[in-house]
């Protein structure tokens, strides 16, 4: 996880209730499935992004942020750091709160992007392993 980060965590961790994941996997055993799979279970409502899922987790997938129906609060990031940025670029225009992306995905140029329109980033570090140090 990247440094000075953790005021940040907190406070969506705490304010946070819906949650646009894309890249949400319809495999088990890959982290873009149990991890909001797990968040689901904590409360949060969890919006499926991928083209390639008609639903997942109980609820309709959708192909694109622009296609979800209803307002998010937080964009989930399941993409390799160098295709980020027009899933960022996408986060802003929505008019999502936050940008998240997860263990292992850093782009500073997509975050610096999202700050500058008023998005809070975090980089490197995963939203289930943070939930639970927390709970």
């Amino acid at each position: 996880m990247i440094s000075g980060q953790i005021d940040i965590i907190e406070r969506l961790l705490g304010s946070v209730e819906t949650i646009a994941v894309v890249g949400l996997s319809s495999q088990r055993s890959r982290a873009g499935y149990y991890v909001p799979a797990y968040l689901q279970r904590q409360g949060y409502r969890i919006i499926p992004v991928n083209p390639y899922l008609e639903e997942a987790l109980g609820e309709e997938a959708y192909p694109d942020l622009h296609s979800v129906p209803e307002a998010v609060d937080l964009v989930l990031l399941f993409r390799r750091s160098e295709a980020v940025g027009p899933f960022v670029e996408d986060a802003i225009e929505i008019g999502a709160k936050a940008v998240w992306m997860q263990s292992g995905i850093v782009n500073s140029q997509a975050a610096e992007r999202a700050r500058a329109a008023g998005l809070e980033v975090v980089m490197d570090a995963c939203m289930m392993m943070e939930h639970r140090r927390r709970a």
